[in-house]
């Protein structure tokens, strides 16, 4: 059979598990939730910051898979990139019910103070300090940086999620960099400050 040049078939190494699960493989079924369960929850805590809500969302998320599981076509798309799709929009429309969605075109464009802060200072207090940064992000550029740093998605896999450009996805990352730039800045000065007293005690 041949393939079109312009429009390559994707390779996708679930593809295997999705075709036996599509004809009721229990098996297959179960080692495909145990392969994508986790990602999706992930993404779903980080834009949501609720361990509940994202468990909801990522059963939500599954259930859509399973009513398409029979006539998804292998070579259209990843699924996890369908996936990630699901994933993101679910959460984004909880977040416009609860009134919590934020548009980065409603944000104040931030200011950039400077490089990000040292990684090697505090490792732990460095993270917490980071995710409360990033759950102050408008809602999208967080999905682009969660998306990216977190799950390491191209931009081009980004935008398809999103259902975006690669520049808006760009776009999207620049300000949100410059804005975990800017939350972190404090923190940074907080946390070299308790390194030195720490080596001077």
């Amino acid at each position: 059979e041949s393939r079109s040049v312009s429009n390559p078939l994707i390779f996708d190494p679930l593809a295997g598990l999705i075709a036996k699960a599509g004809r009721g493989d229990r098996a297959a079924a179960a080692t495909l939730v145990k392969a994508v369960s986790p990602k999706l929850w992930r993404i779903s805590w980080r834009l949501l910051r609720d361990a509940t809500e994202a468990e909801d969302v990522t059963q939500e998320a599954l259930i859509r898979l399973w009513k398409v599981l029979p006539t998804w076509q292998a070579g259209r798309a990843k699924v996890e990139t369908w996936l990630h799709q699901v994933t993101t929009n679910l959460c984004f429309d909880r977040l416009r019910k609860a009134g919590r969605f934020v548009d980065e075109d409603q944000a104040p464009e931030p200011l950039d103070p400077g490089p990000m802060p040292d990684t090697r200072l505090h490792q732990s207090a460095l993270r917490d300090c980071v995710d409360a940064a990033l759950a102050s992000l408008p809602d999208r550029q967080r999905a682009a940086i969660v998306l990216t740093h977190y799950e390491e998605l191209a931009a081009k896999e980004v935008g398809e999620v999103l259902g975006i450009s690669v520049d808006a996805v760009e776009s999207l990352l620049a300000r949100g960099r410059r804005a975990l730039r800017l939350a972190l800045a404090p923190e940074k000065a907080d946390l070299l400050q308790a390194s030195v007293e720490g080596h001077a005690a």
